[in-house]
């Protein structure tokens, strides 16, 4: 296949990152195999936009668009709200998008997907702080606040901010293959590369952080400490408290049982391993502190771990 065209939107009150992001990506994908993508950046008006910390500058207004297109990114902000209700812009959006292979909201650019009529009847997700207002805005969009992306046919969206950067690879994965993206995320020094299915947040910030300096301290002991005995009471001999006291206030200060925090700190270690690694999945539930991680990962994520590795290790989106 020859050059991809990639169209992304900005808009004033645009998050920068979620512009740059994906934008990065497809560009260091193009870098490593020449000629792979050719990105262009479009705004309501072919004139410098004031992001929510930078300027701007699009190559062009989108209603000036002609032709037909690979990928069409929209990109989230504060700007959103504005352009829910300019049918004009609306109109555009839904022109280019007609015309394009495939369509990507990433973080708040879900509300534009979604008041232009393109997630109607889809499954979507969005930054989780403004998934129930997407929800109640446009009941006729299946709201999951859980994934950092999700892809629903030829329409993808992602989470907040970074999370774009995901989907933008596992675009990339699916145009160009897993080990190029690999690639792509080892230039761009991305921690890992994230699959779709995984939870827009980690054990640590799902959880409170304590306000004591014993358990706070002990939130990040138990991270590096899965194999060894995390029971109530070896955890209250740790922070030198009472098991009663410690299980209260554990639970108060960090909004789960001690029991709760440690198997999401586990199945997320385990998740890790299973995602990166080839280990057989009875070591990865040892490594993880688990007799056996079947049960956990059933009752946390819905599926068995040699499931997840399956369904999630190339990052497929679907």
């Amino acid at each position: 296949m020859g050059t991809r065209p990639v169209v992304i939107v900005a808009f004033a009150g645009v998050q920068p990152l979620d512009v740059v992001g994906p934008a990065e990506v497809f560009h260091t994908a193009a870098r490593l195999h020449p000629g792979a993508y050719e990105v262009s950046l479009r705004a309501p008006r072919a004139e410098p936009v004031r992001a929510s910390s930078v300027a701007l500058v699009p190559d062009a207004a989108l209603g000036s668009l002609g032709g037909r297109f690979d990928t069409l990114v929209v990109a989230g902000g504060s700007g959103v709200r504005a352009l829910e209700g300019d049918a004009a812009f609306l109109d555009s959006l839904r022109g280019v998008a007609g015309r394009s292979r495939r369509v990507a909201g990433v973080c708040t650019g879900a509300f534009l997907l979604a008041a232009a009529g393109l997630l109607d009847g889809r499954r979507a997700t969005t930054h989780w702080a403004h998934c129930p207002r997407l929800a109640d805005a446009y009941p006729e969009v299946s709201v999951d606040p859980e994934p950092i992306f999700i892809r629903d046919g030829a329409v993808y969206t992602s989470a907040g901010v970074t999370a774009g950067m995901d989907l933008a690879l596992a675009l990339v994965e699916e145009d160009l293959g897993a080990e190029l993206a690999l690639e792509v995320a080892r230039w761009l020094v991305l921690f890992v590369k994230r699959p779709g299915g995984q939870a827009q947040f980690s054990a640590q910030l799902t959880a409170q952080r304590a306000h004591r300096r014993p358990l706070r301290d002990l939130q990040g002991w138990i991270t590096g400490h899965l194999s060894e005995d995390l029971s109530v009471p070896a955890l209250a001999a740790r922070a030198h408290m009472s098991e009663r006291n410690f299980a209260r206030a554990f639970g108060r200060e960090v909004g789960m049982t001690p029991a709760a925090y440690v198997e999401t700190a586990r199945v997320e270690s385990a998740r890790m391993a299973l995602e990166s690694g080839d280990d057989p999945v009875e070591a990865v539930a040892r490594a993880a502190g688990f007799g056996t991680v079947r049960r956990a990962f059933h009752r946390r994520l819905g599926v068995g771990p040699a499931d997840y590795r399956g369904r999630f290790r190339s990052g497929a989106a679907a």
